[in-house]
């Protein structure tokens, strides 16, 4: 199901002498390197994306393991910085060796490893970044067997709802997606004893982790690793929970998967029936899997997908073969989710959503920073602006977007991911045009994620398209130029046509990336350490008030002094 949207440019380069010279992180190897590349094993392309998968989820569980051996007060707000350092240090230190395994592979054997290095670093930098995050909820939760809001609010709805699935009866909302009921219940069942609360704690933390190996790989199916680190990657880093992770999982995976099909409907008229087939089967069984988990987004993101899917289709080179694909896709979706579709038609109609939250309360254009359904205390919201009221993120945001449109038009991972953010924005208003008249909600300020996380990776392939124009150029130039009038011992560091050499470029944006995802887990991290200050900190907060099933207090509750239903200071924080 590995789909490439990079494409190869217009003229093919002169093969050099030295290491590959192609675009900063691309995928594609020259003819020397594929001529001495072993075939089959772990040489082969399954095999390196397996080495990948096992590299990322391993380093998402390195941090987090580390941290359960911490000794501090968790409630402690100077403990608290110094484990966000402790997880930092270790963050970059491994970090850095695996940079420095790059930096090695480029100089040993004449950069013969360089590719392999560089998958690895990229795949680690992305699993070791979750696995900060899920480290910060280790810490956070230390002393506590309780999950984070103990069994208040979500939290407490998922544990009863996952109790009742596990022991065969239905659960409190039909509509509910039942992939993390029945995950939660049957995990309590084998590590638990059936107690669902407290493996809830470890599922946050667990659906933490896998994150970022989750849309790495995802983001895999499109871009070259080190591509897919920094414009598929790092954007969803705005989005991951500690709390509920699962959901913000699915919407970060659901853009590169659609993308992804939408790429194969392309080319499906020119595939052979058994692939095209399998393709489309194994497309909808993923689909099924994430609608099972969270189908709020595919609610959002239909128009957009659908206007893609019309546009994409291969009306002139096969319109047999992209109706099989289609009609496979849809078969293997209904074989995994079609029960729950059914019950989602049906009850979804009376489902009404009569909560109204902070957000609910603010200018509906404004997206870009999401303050939770717990504020906390909130001065001027949202943010003044410069602009008339718009902020400088908000006009980067938007420019980025014209010029993704621009350099991409003809690009079914551009067009996509721009029409699923403009179906977002249009449901979105569409519900809250109608919430006085209805006096409902329908959660419609959870499409801040969906435009956020859109508008982010079409901000990051502003990047990616211009690079590939430079590479482009570049490949021109080199396979145009005389020979002669470049010195073969000339240093591989500098390309033909005077730009930096790949090697660099990949060390130098694999170095850029471990700084930045280390700061902005370190964020996403504190977010969650507790406090009573009515945000999400309360969270975190409440587990370590309430008393455990033995009848003792958590290690670390404030005054030794605990309750059944914890701390609920809380309560006077919501509007």
């Amino acid at each position: 199901m590995t789909v490439s949207t990079e494409g190869s440019a217009a003229v093919r380069p002169v093969p050099p002498s030295g290491p590959a010279a192609h675009a900063p992180g691309s995928s594609k190897s020259s003819d020397a390197d594929r001529a001495r590349a072993p075939r089959g094993g772990l040489r082969s392309r399954g095999g390196l994306l397996l080495l990948e998968a096992a590299v990322a989820f391993a380093a998402a569980l390195l941090l987090p393991l580390l941290a359960r051996g911490f000794k501090l007060d968790p409630l402690n707000r100077i403990a608290q910085v110094s484990g966000l350092a402790a997880i930092q240090l270790r963050f970059a230190l491994v970090g850095l060796l695996f940079i420095g395994a790059v930096v090695l592979a480029m100089r040993l054997r004449g950069g013969r490893h360089f590719d392999l290095a560089t998958r690895l670093a990229a795949a680690a930098l992305a699993g070791l970044a979750s696995g900060f995050v899920a480290a910060g909820a280790v810490v956070a939760l230390l002393g506590t067997p309780w999950p984070m809001f103990g069994l208040n609010g979500d939290s407490g709805r998922i544990v009863e709802w996952a109790h009742a699935v596990a022991n065969g009866q239905p659960s409190g909302s039909p509509v509910y997606p039942p992939m993390p009921l029945y995950t939660l219940g049957y995990y309590a069942e084998w590590f638990h004893g059936g107690n669902t609360a407290y493996a809830f704690k470890d599922l946050q933390i667990l659906g933490a982790a896998a994150f970022g190996p989750l849309v790495y790989l995802a983001w895999r199916m499109l871009l070259s690793p080190v591509r897919a680190l920094a414009f598929g990657v790092v954007p969803a880093f705005a989005l991951i929970d500690s709390y509920k992770p699962y959901s913000q999982t699915v919407l970060v995976l659901l853009i590169p998967v659609l993308v992804a099909m939408v790429v194969a409907l392309r080319r499906s008229g020119t595939e052979g029936w058994r692939p095209l087939l399998l393709k489309g089967a194994g497309f909808g069984a993923v689909l099924g899997v994430l609608f099972l988990t969270y189908s709020g987004w595919f609610l959002w993101s239909a128009a957009g997908v659908l206007f893609a899917a019309l546009l994409y289709f291969p009306w002139k080179t096969g319109r047999l073969k992209g109706a099989a694909f289609m009609g496979s896709a849809l078969a293997a979706f209904l074989v995994v989710a079609g029960r729950y579709l059914m019950v989602m038609l049906k009850e979804g109609q009376t489902t009404k959503d009569y909560n109204f939250r902070f957000d609910n309360f603010t200018d509906p254009a404004y997206y870009l920073m999401w303050r939770t359904d717990m504020p906390g205390k909130v001065g001027d919201w949202p943010p003044p602006g410069e602009f008339g009221g718009v902020g400088l993120f908000a006009l980067v945001t938007f420019v980025c977007l014209g010029a993704a449109i621009w350099l991409g038009l003809r690009k079914p991972l551009v067009v996509t991911i721009a029409a699923m953010f403009i179906s977002a924005w249009v449901m979105r208003m569409y519900i809250a045009s109608h919430m006085y008249e209805t006096q409902t909600v329908q959660l419609y300020t959870r499409t801040n994620n969906q435009l956020l996380y859109c508008g982010l990776i079409l901000c990051a392939l502003v990047a990616h398209l211009v690079s590939l124009r430079l590479a482009e150029r570049r490949t021109a130039t080199a396979a145009t130029a005389p020979e002669a009038t470049v010195p073969q011992s000339a240093a591989p560091a500098a390309g033909r046509s005077g730009f930096p050499g790949r090697e660099g470029a990949v060390i130098g944006t694999l170095c850029a990336l471990l700084l930045l995802l280390g700061t902005v887990s370190s964020s996403m991290s504190d977010r969650y350490m507790p406090a009573q200050d009515g945000t999400y900190r309360i969270l975190p907060w409440v587990s370590h008030t309430i008393r455990q099933q033995d009848g003792k207090c958590p290690k670390f509750a404030p005054k030794g002094e605990c309750s059944k239903d914890g701390d609920q200071s809380w309560l006077s924080y919501i509007r």
